[in-house]
């Protein structure tokens, strides 16, 4: 499963798009078709199952590692270091576990492009605690959605929100800010150093959903109606009704409706849904923890 076997961005003008025509010719897995692929690594080390299991999620590697272009770092290298994480994704997946492999794979991803970033960058005192790497990396996004688009210092409104919002000093705020400014302009021109031509404002990111995050959103869809089916068990049959009819139904029914029904009071009714709604909260929160449990251990290194 060796990287020189994927295809690479070549340097020079038009590198990224001949990149991203050449991966989107690999075809996206079915499901089962997944699984099995997936088993077939897992239990014989089929090298050429685990290939094809990496070329399918090439074009989600790609999409992630655009997230990161504003680093002054190669694109080629951001994404060559996405597909590392991809191939340790796919050496420690386990498909019985439930989920796709695109769900746990963009962990693997992010973590391997964030890691090469931060080595890559020469910021003093860059990056030695958590909060400092969430705003490092979260700077720009938060700029955007408060639309801090101008150049220069932030507005002391904007630095208090962004610093409360990321859980940093508003020091820390300013000094990042000033530090990841050198490419505050969408039209100053990208150094031929980094391997592509072309403006900033020609890297910006598609905002429409690829298959691979469609995928990934269907996916823990299915897990919550998975987690919330598993958490009416812990209903008797009456809270159960009581719960579907009140929560979950288009057109709810009223509370004399179903004091009706059972021949209760309305108050009552209310009592069963509010406990049922509490005892389903519990046992969701709790599967939800479980699984991201379960999710830590099987990323921990073999």
């Amino acid at each position: 499963m060796a990287q020189a076997n994927l295809p690479s961005i070549a340097s020079g003008e038009g590198g990224l798009s001949r990149y991203l025509e050449e991966i989107r010719r690999f075809p996206m897995l079915e499901p089962q078709e997944e699984y099995m692929l997936a088993k077939r690594y897992a239990e014989h080390e089929d090298r050429q199952a685990a290939h094809k299991l990496v070329t399918s999620h090439l074009r989600l590697v790609a999409k992630i590692a655009m997230g990161y272009r504003g680093y002054g770092l190669p694109i080629g290298e951001v994404v060559s270091e996405g597909n590392v994480g991809l191939m340790q994704a796919v050496k420690r997946f386990d498909a019985d576990r439930g989920f796709r492999l695109a769900t746990y794979a963009m962990w693997w991803i992010k973590a391997s492009i964030q890691e090469y970033i931060l080595r890559s960058w020469s910021l003093v005192k860059m990056g030695t605690t958590a909060n400092q790497k969430r705003l490092f990396f979260n700077l720009r996004k938060m700029k955007s959605r408060i639309q801090a688009l101008d150049e220069g210092d932030l507005k002391p409104e904007q630095v208090n929100h962004i610093a409360t919002q990321l859980g940093v000093s508003e020091e820390e705020v300013v000094s990042m800010n000033r530090r990841l400014s050198g490419d505050a302009s969408l039209n100053a021109p990208i150094r031929a150093s980094e391997g592509e031509g072309g403006e900033w404002q020609d890297w910006l990111v598609d905002d429409k959903e690829t298959q691979e995050e469609v995928l990934v959103r269907e996916d823990e869809l299915d897990q919550r109606r998975s987690m919330l089916d598993d958490a009416m068990n812990v209903l008797n049959e009456r809270e159960q009704r009581i719960f579907r009819a009140r929560r979950l139904s288009e057109e709810p029914l009223t509370l004399e409706a179903l004091s009706d029904e059972f021949d209760i009071s309305r108050e009552r009714v209310r009592q069963i849904e509010v406990r049922a709604f509490e005892k389903v909260q519990k046992a969701v929160r709790e599967n939800a923890q479980a699984i991201q449990q379960t999710l830590r251990v099987s990323s921990l290194p073999a």
